[in-house]
């Protein structure tokens, strides 16, 4: 059984649909250099059991990855990364980033946070995910 961590992040709630969360974040794993040609994507058994998620919906999100030429195929071993196209530069991927970062500070200001305490929220996060990439 491999020991390292589904690196999904699903949010049911979000609004946007959970196959696409799934495609994105490959995406963002490549760009971010998080997944490199060659490695495997965790099995779709897998990575629905740990999101809780209905498996179909992981298949469709690796189908459409194959057919985008991200990952292919292997037999008896699951989805493999293709070499990366390089695309997305550095300004469109902090411009995608911006963009999330966007909707996420609107919500916590409906939330009635302040911005001290968001800036907090968001040191705590960036503390715990140095710390989990460093195990």
């Amino acid at each position: 059984m491999d020991p390292r961590p589904i690196p999904f992040e699903i949010h049911p709630s979000s609004g946007v649909p959970i196959y696409r969360q799934l495609i994105d974040q490959v995406h963002a794993l490549i760009l971010g250099e998080k997944l490199a040609e060659g490695d495997l994507l965790p099995s779709v058994r897998r990575v629905a059991q740990a999101a809780s998620i209905n498996p179909m919906t992981v298949s469709k999100a690796y189908s459409r990855l194959e057919a985008e030429g991200v990952v292919e195929r292997v037999r008896g071993q699951g989805m493999r990364v293709l070499k990366p196209v390089p695309t997305g530069t550095l300004l469109e991927r902090q411009e995608q980033f911006r963009q999330l970062a966007a909707l996420a500070i609107h919500r916590a200001q409906q939330l009635g946070l302040a911005d001290s305490e968001i800036r907090e929220t968001l040191n705590r996060l960036l503390n715990k995910t140095a710390e989990e990439t460093t195990r």
